[in-house]
């Protein structure tokens, strides 16, 4: 499903992509399992995190190798912030279709950047490639995009899926009527492939909560070596 460019490879040696492909899945705009399952990670990140300052944050493992990743281009990481909120702004996880709140769960549990795709709109093969900065794509706002050179990004045959630094693209996004998932993780240099492989599991027992008959198509993990 996936095909690994050299270039990443060479780029980025040590880097790993994580693939999660679903069958059979529904997406409620809402469940209940889910919301308490939910609420019930927001309650143990405040607790996990109740002595963490902004700096102390920035010292996780994870979270420094997406710090070094985004500085390389004068960015920041979003998850970061979006952690941050619930722990120092009491705010909630978003509210949105299940099987994007089922990512972002998992996202805000293990800080691994995470785009979902309806697979039926991927043409596969899908590529995890690096960016020359000429490669253009419509992002989830509609908006045109031009890719910064040297983002990690994953394309089908039609173009570019997502990116690091954009996230996801519109043309293939999940949808209300969604019945086949594809999950993609980026993990720069410093995150162990095990870690990805874990936050996988989490996405696919997220899902689980609310489609008990999904099935699992494939699930694996890509290591730049």
């Amino acid at each position: 499903m996936l095909e690994i460019s050299p270039t990443w490879r060479s780029t980025y040696p040590g880097a790993c992509v994580g693939v999660l492909a679903m069958y059979e899945v529904t997406n409620p705009e809402k469940n209940a399992q889910l919301d308490e399952k939910k609420a019930e990670l927001e309650a143990a990140l405040r607790e996990r995190y109740s002595s963490y300052d902004r700096n102390d944050l920035l010292a996780i493992p994870v979270l420094a190798a997406y710090r070094d990743y985004y500085k390389s281009f004068k960015k920041t990481y979003h998850v970061r912030h979006q952690l941050e909120s619930i722990l120092f702004k009491d705010r909630s996880i978003p509210r949105v279709a299940a099987l994007v709140e089922a990512m972002f769960m998992a996202e805000l549990k293990n800080l691994l950047l995470t785009a979902g795709h309806d697979l039926d709109a991927i043409v596969l093969p899908l590529r995890i490639d690096v960016a020359q900065g000429s490669e253009r794509y419509v992002c989830m706002n509609g908006e045109a995009q031009t890719l910064k050179a040297g983002d990690m990004f994953i394309a089908d045959a039609d173009g570019i899926a997502s990116c690091i630094l954009y996230g996801p693209d519109r043309r293939t996004r999940i949808q209300p009527e969604t019945e086949r998932v594809v999950f993609t993780v980026y993990a720069p240099p410093g995150i162990d492939g095990r870690d990805v492989h874990s936050h996988l599991d989490d996405i696919l027992r997220n899902v689980l909560v609310f489609a008990p008959e999904a099935t699992v198509e494939l699930v694996e993990t890509y290591e730049a070596s």
